[in-house]
């Protein structure tokens, strides 16, 4: 006996059919899609939160950890601390399932990333040449005066930093790590008052303009992930602008609670409001229709 597809269904067909037929996917992957894979600390109470930053929520009342990252501490010694304990959770944490989905749907695939996620969940199963992180990596440092378009290596200084913090939530003064040039705090390069927006910045884009310069006369999907209303000027409005503009443009957005198309994408628009961990999975395995 026939039985009508549901709704949801429905837009997995439509997904699926864009993914396959497509001649270039952009991906435009934002907080969402880590927050899928399980890592809600950032925002969030939770278990990540409590086991690796518990000490610093019974000091200074921190819930989650923005709190700790936007926080006024008293000394930079203090703030190392931090920094050093919340970045080495979120650079030790494993790959979540969402990226390794992500990877076996793309496979095969002519794709980019665009992504506004700092924690390199996406470097460590995609080539960095396939990726544009707009928005900067923990993996790097940067002088926090801006003194010179360079960036270092973040990630051991961090571990040894995390390794001399004190029961008093301290680093030793000698350790807090400073520019080599003019002596100042080194400061994560993440988007922020000081984010330089140099050489690696420029290449980023770059990276991300010659895929789209390569293939704007093609079927391009422009798959959009976890991208909420905080910041869409980087991923969700480019976007949206670019599905108008391309004549074969074609835009979906994945997002239990923000996934929005305007009147005027109507016509080549999806949202699907659902579980983006879900979604990723199903699509795999979902058949595609012909004639769709």
């Amino acid at each position: 006996m026939f039985q009508a597809k549901s709704s949801y269904e429905k837009q997995l067909t439509v997904l699926r059919q864009k993914i396959d037929t497509a001649d270039a996917i952009v991906i435009g992957a934002a907080s969402g899609m880590s927050a899928a894979a399980g890592f809600r600390h950032y925002y969030e109470h939770d278990r990540d939160f409590v086991e690796n930053l518990g000490d610093f929520e019974k000091k200074y009342g921190f819930q989650n950890s923005f709190d700790g990252f936007y926080y006024r501490y008293r000394t930079s010694e203090q703030r190392w601390a931090y920094l050093a304990k919340n970045l080495c959770m979120i650079l030790d944490a494993p790959t979540g399932q969402p990226y390794y989905d992500l990877l076996k749907i793309l496979q095969g695939k002519n794709y980019h990333i665009l992504t506004t996620n700092q924690d390199t969940q996406f470097a460590r199963i995609f080539p960095e040449e396939k990726i544009s992180a707009i928005q900067g990596d923990w993996r790097y440092f940067q002088c926090s005066h801006r003194c010179y378009d360079a960036l270092y290596d973040s990630v051991e200084t961090l571990h040894r930093l995390k390794n001399a913090v004190s029961p008093e939530l301290t680093v030793p003064s000698n350790m807090i790590p400073r520019c080599p040039k003019c002596g100042a705090e080194m400061e994560p390069w993440v988007r922020g008052w000081t984010f330089l927006e140099g050489k690696k910045y420029r290449e980023e884009y770059e990276k991300l303009n010659a895929f789209l310069n390569a293939n704007k006369d093609k079927k391009i999907l422009f798959l959009e992930i976890g991208v909420g209303r905080m910041t869409p000027m980087f991923i969700q409005e480019p976007f949206w602008n670019l599905t108008y503009t391309l004549p074969d443009a074609f835009y979906i957005t994945i997002n239990p609670k923000d996934a929005r198309v305007p009147k005027e994408l109507l016509s080549k628009g999806l949202a699907l409001h659902e579980d983006i961990a879900k979604v990723l999975t199903d699509v795999q395995n979902y058949p595609l229709e012909e004639n769709l």
